[in-house]
């Protein structure tokens, strides 16, 4: 039987003097209430009730465990009122997961904005380029860039972003551009490093035919900004997200090669716990980012 059940049962019998004020105040039938304690009696292996023809009293060990179980049963009553509140708006820590680059860029500002509409909310952000757990780590939300791994988790596309291959005007003069996707052997590739352990350079050329470069590399780094850097002292080619190239190729530290090629498309996804009931907290920062994302091209962000 339901141990709640039981307790609250017990109770009202006590507060309400009897079986017959109980069962009225809990809408249950005599018998009903009678059996509870029964139950509840053989399962604790105690007298909780002195009964008589006339009243229902509590014995000494019933006395004790009348306090116990109120309680419990307040605080019972506290937990779910605390569950209904956070259920009823967007309050409380959101413990997110996103990639250094990604939450330097684009993450920061964003949040800012989040917190001045979402007042009750509070963020504890975790900038690591590893790919972690967020169920194991305790995470409620993580950015995820590329293709996802089939898994349990619940994720929305919030936008798609494109790489695209870069060098510095130095390095150019000194090496040449290349021509063609083949020319790129000859070169220096800058290459970031992820969980795969892959060093290869996916690129897709401009009549559709896609290749596998090898990133033959005297440089590989899991950090984006730092690579980024190292395009712009000159030591290879570059293969970046265009939220990470873009004010460098503005202010001319980088040019696009071989710009005639198809990009790398890849898709910015919220992914979160799965389940029935997403915490309004979680919903409000999904919804946020999406309409902070909503229109804007792959080459913006």
């Amino acid at each position: 039987m339901d141990k709640f059940t039981e307790l609250e049962i017990f109770t009202t019998i006590i507060e309400q003097g009897g079986f017959t004020g109980a069962a009225n105040k809990l809408g249950l039938s005599k018998s009903a209430v009678s059996k509870h304690i029964t139950a509840l009696e053989g399962r604790l292996g105690a007298t909780l009730l002195n009964r008589t023809t006339r009243q229902v009293s509590p014995t000494e060990v019933g006395q004790e465990f009348y306090l116990k179980s109120k309680q419990i049963l307040k605080d019972m009553g506290s937990a779910e009122s605390i569950v209904s509140s956070m259920q009823s708006e967007a309050q409380g820590t959101i413990k997110i997961s996103a990639a250094n680059d990604f939450g330097v860029n684009q993450l920061a500002a964003k949040i800012g904005r989040f917190l001045k509409q979402y007042p009750k909310v509070k963020v504890d952000l975790d900038l690591d380029n590893r790919f972690v757990d967020i169920l194991a780590e305790g995470f409620d939300l993580a950015f995820r860039i590329g293709s996802l791994n089939d898994s349990s988790l619940k994720a929305r596309k919030l936008a798609e972003t494109q790489t695209c291959i870069l060098a510095s005007p130095d390095y150019l003069k000194e090496h040449g551009t290349p021509q063609s996707i083949e020319d790129l052997a000859d070169h220096r590739l800058l290459h970031y490093t992820n969980s795969r352990g892959e060093q290869i350079w996916r690129l897709t050329d401009k009549t559709g035919q896609e290749h596998q470069v090898p990133a033959n590399t005297s440089f590989s780094v899991n950090d984006g900004a730092t690579l980024l850097n190292a395009a712009k002292e000159g030591l290879g080619l570059s293969n970046l997200p265009c939220f990470i190239y873009t004010d460098a190729m503005k202010r001319g530290e980088l040019v696009k090669v071989l710009p005639d090629n198809q990009p790398l498309i890849m898709g910015l996804y919220c992914v979160y716990p799965p389940g029935d009931y997403t915490q309004p907290k979680i919903r409000a920062m999904i919804d946020f980012m999406v309409s902070e994302f909503k229109g804007k091209g792959r080459e913006v962000w």
